[in-house]
This record gives structure tokens, sequence and C-alpha cells, in this order.
């Protein structure tokens, strides 16, 4: 399961271009058994790697919940729904974009392996080999069915976008 953690950590900055998320339960109010409120960090930075130059993201909305379920097979799935808004900011030149995110589904199989569905509006942050590998920008919003799909070592074997980039973050910000 600390694999799962590892990947539904990097999922979360893969769909909200934030940092480590954390459960509040208590402040799920209205939301129904098992769910619970994302404590996520009103800012946080994208390392250089990415877009040859550091991003800052500011929280404005968060209103991001998710739920863990256990399936029979061993599978845990772990359902994360409501809003997340966030502006993206290159420090250097202070241009920005403003993204959102939308539901997804992530799926940590008994082997190990993890799948992730995300639907609506998504914001996704890839190496540069794989986004080369999968034809898609570095750092994207886009809208639509994203899945993907990570082995039991952790490597990305699969991403497919149906749908379409709503935005180059690299290039917007450059």
């Amino acid at each position: 399961m600390r694999r799962l953690g590892v990947i539904v950590a990097l999922s979360a900055l893969l769909g909200m271009v934030g940092g480590v998320a954390t459960a509040a339960p208590a402040l799920a109010g209205g939301r129904g058994d098992g769910w619970e409120f994302l404590d996520l960090p009103p800012t946080f930075t994208v390392p250089a790697e990415f877009c040859g130059f550091e991003v800052q993201g500011t929280q404005l909305v968060n209103k991001q919940f998710q739920k863990e379920l256990k399936t029979a097979d061993g599978s845990m799935i772990i359902l994360s729904n409501g809003a997340l808004k966030n502006t993206l900011t290159n420090p250097a030149n202070g241009k920005s974009v403003t993204v959102s995110t939308g539901p997804a589904k992530f799926i940590g199989h008994p082997d190990g392996s993890l799948t992730a569905l995300e639907t609506g509006h998504q914001v996704s942050v890839l190496f540069p080999a794989d986004a080369a590998r999968f034809g898609l920008p570095i750092f994207f919003a886009s809208a639509g069915a994203l899945r993907a799909n990570v082995d039991p070592d952790g490597n990305l074997t699969s991403v497919s976008l149906q749908g379409h980039v709503l935005v180059d973050v690299c290039a917007a910000l450059s």
C-alpha cells in the first residue's frame, strides 16, 4: 500500500498541481459516510525540471473530497470529487493561468499497479521523457477523460487523453 500512497501523492500532483494532500475528516460535513475533506496547502511550487523555470501555485478554491473503498479482490479505490481551482504563475515574468480539476478515481490493484481515471478538467505533469513518449505536453490542463497506468515498479506505462489539451502550462507561462 506504500506504493499506492506514493502514486496517489503523484496523482495529486498530476491532478491538482498541489503538494501532499492530508485528510481532515471532520471537515467533510454534508458529503456523507466516508468522505474526507482534502486539506491542501494554500501555495505550492512545481520544480524547474518540468518547465525549465519554477511554477508557483496559489489555491483559489478547495472543496475537494476523497473516499477510500476496498474491493473483494483486494484493490483499493480512492474516489476524488469536488471543486479545486489554482492559479499557476511564473515568478520570473509574472505570467499566470488559472486551472481547475474535476473528479478522479484511483485504483490500486493487488499486484501493486495503479490506474488513474480522471474526468472533466484536470491538470497533469509528466516527466519530459514520458510527455514525449505519449505525445502530450509536459505540464498541461485538459478536458475530457484522462487515463494513466503505472506498473508495480512505479513506471508510467500508458497515458491516454480522450478529450483535448486546454493549455500547455509551460508554453503559456514562458
